[in-house]
């Protein structure tokens, strides 16, 4: 870590999804220093780990590939993975932030070939299959992965495990002698690009995930369909590996509710409708998806789409939301329980199973930002403005409920008032 210079013309982006990246690109391209971190192993963030985007339904490689190639041919970006922001403090223009840097335990010399993980048995939960499968010890993320490194997970060092990856690379790109690193560095501006968490779906009592196998999340399902994930694709029950042909899509799953997330989370709508189109190209018409609703948000562009769902013959809509969820014990099937708003009939209908459009939450805690970094009631930051807040731009996720397009016009706002902070401190030094 050596080599990292960093001033008060440096911009401190956190957080590297497509808001991070975006941000630091458009600083970057501009002349400016960019220092950019990530707490996991790889670049991405969620996006990385979508099947398709909506509405046009094309593989993140789309935006990513772009980005991913940008950043690889721009000396002005320092990208340091594996590291948190722990503390922000001073004032616009003169930051010292300080950085935890936990052990990739393999260096630069990784050709990511993969001999590391042959040697390894041991297996750890899949972060990027929200733990719907393991994954070898030794890894590389995904095959987006930026840097294309292996990572070796902590529970593996000192074990005989490591000592086997380590023979096995004949690249000498292991290092079980890594150690976690704290760096201080200098920056003008901060754009906080933590992104979002799915909202705790077991907090959501009467829906039973977590009790019920056929119960999952909205992100999970996501992961389901894609040929990369924990089935290769195919649409099945946890329960059974059954097909699961007859698929429930609720709605608001956490969302606009005074116990859970009081604010809208934007994405949850177009999400549901792309994925029934996942379930029409598994199954054609022997499919069939029920979006169980209380408003369908689909503005702007998005309407065209929302209207081709609406006139697939394989989807059906319920204006409620459920009042609960019953698991029939002979079957595994999934009873939603709950009211019609259209004609107020009661229902009890069976499904195989029941994808929770689960609410969007901010990643914005965990560390120390200046007092004046201001936070909306559901956790999201405020831009700083005026001559008493902060130089800390929330971007993206960090600052709002949004879907990729509008984070990376988000980012790029943020990008610019970072931009102008900087200038406005080199002015005041000349």
């Amino acid at each position: 870590m050596a080599d990292i210079i960093a001033t008060g013309q440096t911009i401190l982006v956190v957080g590297g999804g497509i808001t991070g990246m975006t941000a630091a690109l458009e600083a970057a391209e501009c002349g400016k220093q960019v220092f950019l971190v990530e707490k996991s192993p790889t670049l991405g963030g969620r996006t990385a780990l979508l099947y398709r985007y909506f509405p046009k339904l094309c593989h993140p490689t789309c935006g990513l590939e772009i980005n991913l190639r940008r950043l690889k041919g721009n000396r002005n970006v320092r990208v340091v993975t594996l590291a948190e922001v722990t503390k922000i403090e001073g004032k616009p223009g003169d930051y010292t932030a300080t950085i935890r840097v936990r052990p990739r335990y393999v260096t630069s010399n990784c050709t990511a070939c993969g001999a590391c993980a042959e040697a390894v048995e041991a297996t750890v939960p899949n972060p990027y299959n929200y733990g719907l499968d393991q994954m070898k010890a030794a890894y590389l993320p995904h095959a987006m992965a930026y840097p294309q490194r292996y990572v070796l997970d902590p529970s593996l060092i000192g074990t005989p495990g490591a000592d086997k990856a380590k023979a096995a690379c004949k690249y000498n790109a292991i290092d079980l002698g890594m150690q976690e690193e704290t760096l201080a560095i200098k920056v003008g501006a901060v754009v906080w690009a933590t992104g979002w968490k799915p909202y705790d779906a077991a907090k959501i009592q009467p829906y039973g995930y977590g009790r019920f196998k056929n119960v999952i999340t909205s992100v999970e399902f996501e992961r389901l369909a894609d040929p990369h994930g924990p089935t290769g694709g195919k649409i099945v029950r946890p329960s059974d590996g059954k097909e699961a042909k007859n698929i429930a899509f609720i709605q608001c799953a956490g969302s606009r509710d005074e116990n859970h997330l009081r604010h809208c989370s934007r994405i949850c709508c177009m999400a549901s409708l792309k994925q029934t189109q996942f379930v029409r190209e598994a199954y054609g018409d022997a499919g069939q998806s029920t979006i169980y609703y209380i408003d369908i948000r689909a503005i702007d562009r998005f309407e065209d789409f929302y209207k081709k769902v609406q006139a697939d013959k394989t989807v059906k809509f319920v204006k409620s939301k459920p009042a609960r969820i019953d698991e029939d014990r002979a079957t595994g099937n999934v009873i939603l329980h709950g009211v019609n708003t259209e004609g107020y009939h009661r229902y009890a209908e069976a499904h195989d199973l029941a994808v929770l459009a689960i609410g969007m939450e901010p990643s914005v805690k965990g560390a120390e930002v200046p007092a004046e970094v201001l936070e909306d009631s559901s956790g999201f930051l405020s831009l700083g403005e005026g001559p008493g807040n902060a130089a800390v731009f929330g971007a993206g996720c960090a600052s709002g409920a949004l879907d990729v397009n509008r984070s990376t016009q988000s980012a790029t706002a943020a990008a610019l008032r970072a931009i102008q902070i900087v200038n406005r401190s080199a002015r005041a030094e000349g």
